[in-house]
């Protein structure tokens, strides 16, 4: 697929190694050198399009004032058949090429013969990518952090999948281990109360006290009656979990699914127990020598491993010790396993068993310790960790109204949940929103989000293509068609607005490239946010209904462009494009 940016860089790079050649026949420059160097976009494009530092890198091994470098390669340099109209020399010595028309016209293109396949790259080269996100307890409701990790980590799957990875999604389901034990004695409280009232056993400290938790006590009793007050508690216990199970892992489905996320798979930890794969990776620490036993326990020798790890980074004796590096333990003295051994297990299942090149997790940021010890667990299997294994980082969600913190549901009195969210602001809002740096804090102003103007970001986008696609249709009824466009001269879009809006179409697959090298999908945000910005310029200056011949088919196919690429950019970050609004 066509990233005509990162061609563009390449045209130049050759156009001066070309130079450099003929220069040297010329006997302008001196034989012998290498001429190495990059080509950037400027941040001021007033010199030219692109810049490139080839004289200034190569000034010693030429033995040449940059200037004079830069002046002969610029004097050397055949533009013909190039992306290129002009060169010229600016400053200490960078050279200045500046876009023809040719590029414009293939922009535009590539856009309409890759259709919604553009911005396609190949970078992932079909590598197997697994994204774990939300992986919430199913003990409750979602709540807003949960809500923010659901679209960074869908968004970054498209992103990945744009870039050329094999990719899936997966949601971990905490079924096994305390939480669990919890989660099955807090209902067994609630339903004790409802059959005892006063005379119930006092309810667990730590229990969950939601609202949600009284609402399967009470479905429970209504379902299988007040007989189990008679059994043993384990076997309450484990009816009264599952119980909660079957109706809570749906609704998180449903939730999520209204949200605009689904999974590939939803992945059970129990069946890690089940199947004997938690013991069997323990049991193989164990041979490799990383465990230990202590006080009845199996220890990972966490401390040891990331200690070795670190010096062979070049790290100080000293400077380790200061990090207070401490053991994890594997198996309690009471024979079960930690959700530590487990997390182990599963993550040697997505690099060993199901062969995942690379598995990426998001996390919130209370997780940060846990990443260099799951890392080093890894390590110590021979999985590289270090490079198989990605851990996003999310930072915390705060709502505000009227310029101040929301913290409760105005519904329930509770903890604002994803559906108390989306019961109020547009899933397309939602989604926006907290697509932004996983690393900065989100401020999520629910005025913002459900305001009709151009104040509010998502709906300032996708008012750009409603925008377009109102235009269009407003064309073909004056028998202005797409088909009579595609046979537009482009040359004739030669303004500023339209090549500034075309330079930004070109820019979407180089966005979708950073995107997935940094593992943040936020830059699709910023992508079209400015995308919208420069097509209501153009559209504000350039008259496009009544425009004379020629220019009306060749400004239409650029509309059709924009309105293309504003749909895929906004179907990555799982964002509607509207027609109308």
């Amino acid at each position: 697929m066509a990233n005509l940016i990162e061609q563009a860089k390449q045209n130049a790079d050759e156009l001066l190694r070309q130079a450099y050649t003929a220069a040297v026949a010329a006997e302008a420059l001196p034989a012998g050198a290498e001429l190495t160097g990059t080509v950037e976009i400027p941040k001021d494009v007033s010199n030219g399009d692109y810049a490139a530092n080839h004289a200034m890198v190569c000034a010693r091994a030429l033995h040449m004032p940059p200037r004079k470098i830069a002046e002969a390669l610029a004097e050397h340099c055949s533009l013909d058949g190039s992306y290129f109209s002009s060169v010229s020399v600016a400053g200490p010595g960078f050279i200045n090429f500046r876009l023809s028309g040719r590029w414009y016209g293939e922009v535009l293109r590539s856009i309409r013969d890759e259709d919604m396949a553009y911005g396609h790259i190949a970078d992932g080269a079909g590598k197997k990518v697994v994204v774990e996100f939300v992986s919430a307890n199913p003990t409750g409701p979602m709540h807003l952090g949960n809500a923010r990790g659901g679209v960074l980590g869908d968004a970054l799957a498209s992103v990945l999948s744009f870039a050329g990875y094999e990719v899936s999604r997966e949601f971990y389901v905490n079924d096994a281990g305390n939480q669990i034990e919890k989660f099955a004695s807090s209902i067994d409280a609630r339903y004790q109360e409802l059959l005892l009232g006063e005379k119930a056993p006092a309810f667990p400290e730590d229990g969950y006290h939601g609202e949600d938790i009284i609402a399967l006590a009470k479905a429970f009793l209504e379902e299988k009656g007040d007989g189990w007050l008679e059994k043993p508690e384990a076997e309450r216990h484990t009816a009264m979990a599952a119980f909660g199970l079957e109706r809570n892992i749906p609704k998180m489905k449903a939730d999520l699914l209204r949200y605009g996320v689904e999974y590939d798979r939803w992945f059970l930890e129990s069946e890690l127990h089940q199947s004997g794969f938690v013991k069997e990776t323990v049991d193989r620490l164990t041979e490799m020598g990383f465990t230990y036993e202590k006080d009845g326990a199996l220890w990972l020798r966490t401390a040891e491993i990331l200690a070795s790890k670190l010096l062979a980074e070049g790290k100080s004796e000293e400077a380790i010790a200061k990090l207070d590096l401490k053991d994890d333990v594997l198996r309690r003295s009471n024979g079960f396993y930690t959700y530590f051994a487990a997390d182990i297990a599963y993550h040697r299942n997505k690099l060993e068993i199901r062969g995942y090149d690379i598995a990426i997790n998001i996390w919130g940021a209370d997780h940060h310790g846990h990443i260099a010890r799951l890392k080093g667990a890894m390590d110590a299997l021979d999985l590289d960790g270090e490079h198989r294994l990605n851990i996003v980082l999310m930072q915390l969600v705060k709502l505000m109204r009227d310029g101040k913190p929301e913290k409760m549901s105005k519904r329930t009195g509770k903890a604002i949940s994803l559906t108390d969210l989306l019961d109020e602001v547009p899933v397309d809002a939602a989604r926006y929103f907290f697509n932004s740096r996983p690393e900065s804090p989100v401020e999520f102003d629910l005025d913002l989000a459900v305001r009709q103007d151009s104040e509010n970001p998502v709906y300032y986008v996708q008012y750009a293509h409603a925008r377009i696609c109102t235009l269009i249709a407003a064309l073909a009824a004056q028998g202005h068609t797409l088909g009579d466009a595609a046979k537009a001269d482009t040359a004739l879009l030669n303004t500023p607005e339209e090549q500034e809006l075309i330079k930004q179409l070109a820019a979407l697959p180089e966005e979708i490239r950073l995107a997935a090298r940094d593992y943040d999908p936020s830059h699709i945000n910023k992508y079209v946010t400015e995308l919208a910005t420069r097509f209501h310029k153009f559209y504000t200056v350039c008259r496009i209904k009544d425009a004379e011949p020629g220019i009306l088919e060749a400004r239409l196919l650029l509309c059709a462009a924009v309105r293309q690429v504003l749909e895929i950019a906004l179907g990555i970050i799982g964002v509607s494009a509207p027609e109308r609004m």
